[in-house]
């Protein structure tokens, strides 16, 4: 269970990334060997899963952000199976999630443009074991980008730790 302490904490860290336990410690009013000491905890716990930094991706010529719906030949385990394993192999292909409803994956796909977004729907896309359809959607513009997940209040009351 997260206290107050751990979500200001986990808050901190999805909007600025890792900071010296000091300087988290003295937002969250907490020495720095207590801070440390919760940060540890959380990763420990499997809550905190890894550190990255967000880039800008036209900063690194990746200007083109596309979502591209897939459907399956076969909902089978093997087709699943081999379709997942493929997915991972092509550094481009951002995210993959499976879905529920008219289609079985939504990709997302970082490409330089649209010529490179043919480049890899080519020699990337069409290449995937099991598809029987693609539908692909470009992103004109984000309005929101993500940065991380809305963290939960503790119930009141609840003073653990």
């Amino acid at each position: 269970m997260l206290d107050r302490i751990d979500i200001k904490l986990l808050a901190l860290l999805q909007r600025t990334g890792p900071r010296p336990t000091a300087e988290l410690g003295e937002a969250v009013g907490l020495s720095p060997s207590a801070c440390h000491r919760r940060i540890r905890a959380l990763e420990a716990g499997g809550i905190i899963t890894g550190y990255t930094a967000r880039l800008d991706p036209e900063r690194i010529g990746l200007g083109l952000d596309v979502f591209v719906d897939i459907s399956l030949t076969s909902q089978s385990e093997e087709a699943l199976t081999a379709f997942e394993s493929a997915v991972k192999s092509f550094d481009e292909i951002l995210e993959c999630q499976l879905l529920s409803g008219a289609s079985d994956y939504r990709l997302r796909v970082a490409a330089r443009n649209v010529a490179d977004f043919d480049r890899l729907h080519r020699h990337c896309l069409s290449r995937l074991p099991g598809v029987a359809a693609m539908h692909s959607a470009f992103a004109l513009r984000t309005i929101k980008a993500f940065e991380g997940y809305p963290i939960a209040a503790p119930i009141a009351g609840d003073d653990r730790r």
